[in-house]
């Protein structure tokens, strides 16, 4: 989303454009309120859905770039008017813009969605380095710990911050509120270490609602017995999840348990 705001606030520089946002909605529609989609004369950025309805969005955006007469404000019934299948209603405001309005677009964009949900990587192995890609992309923010110095490879994605901890359950006290936590370092200690720290956090500050942990249900079984040993109790550890990503998958590659562990994040954020 940081990229979008980027590349449409320096295309404004030199274009003016129509910002189209999906001001109300009702039933089943593609996109949510606050969605958004920045119109140029030769080119789109963001969407408000796809199929007619972006269709006609972006032939209206562009009408009204040449007119500013046309109406600012247009409601669509989505069955009936464009044949889409979801059935619902959209209302779309239609807003010119040009570089007079930056000094206050980048602010109001990010108030325009909900803020991104802050996720901790412990780790940076193999499935460490697939999900980094794999969530970069998403409405995380996104933060990096490992323990070694130079784990981190050359080319992360923008926007994702590295943070070198030793020890690394150390990391744990600074991590923003509601986080959720992925637990994948390069030993079983390490593991066992970070997710005591989220454990105790989470009894102090109840601030973690989601705390993932890499392997087996038999490394589980381990480290459950040992967490009741220091005093944890079946409520607590019930917090934790092991194995991680949604269940049904025998897909071992890296990539397949980033996209499994993704979607399961996205998952807490449902109502």
């Amino acid at each position: 989303m940081q990229d979008l705001i980027k590349t449409f606030s320096a295309r404004l520089l030199h274009s003016n454009a129509i910002l189209v946002i999906v001001q109300a909605s009702q039933g089943s529609v593609p996109r949510e309120v606050g969605a958004w989609m920045a119109v140029f004369a030769d080119a789109a950025l963001g969407t408000v859905g796809g199929g007619r309805l972006e269709h006609d969005a972006l032939a209206h955006a562009r009408a009204l770039l040449q007119d500013p007469s046309l109406p600012v404000l247009l409601d669509y019934a989505l069955g009936p008017s464009l044949g889409q299948c979801c059935g619902g209603r959209v209302t779309l405001a239609f807003e010119p813009l040009s570089a007079h309005d930056l000094p206050t677009l980048v602010q109001r964009l990010q108030t325009l969605q909900p803020p991104p949900m802050p996720v901790a990587l412990f780790g940076s192995g193999h499935v460490g380095n697939a999900l980094v890609r794999a969530l970069s992309l998403l409405p995380m923010r996104l933060t990096w710990i490992d323990s070694r110095d130079q784990a981190f490879p050359s080319g992360t994605p923008v926007g994702v911050q590295c943070e070198h901890s030793n020890p690394v359950q150390g990391a744990v006290a600074g991590l923003a509120p509601k986080s959720r936590v992925l637990v994948m370092s390069f030993s079983h200690a390490e593991d066992f270490a970070i997710v005591n720290a989220c454990l105790l956090r989470q009894r102090q500050h109840g601030d973690l609602p989601f705390i993932g942990l890499i392997g087996s249900k038999t490394k589980w079984a381990t480290f459950r017995h040992r967490l009741q040993d220091k005093g944890f109790s079946a409520a607590e550890l019930a917090h934790v999840t092991c194995p991680i990503g949604l269940p049904g998958m025998r897909d071992k590659r890296p990539e397949v348990i980033a996209a499994l562990v993704a979607a399961q994040l996205l998952l807490t954020l449902a109502p």
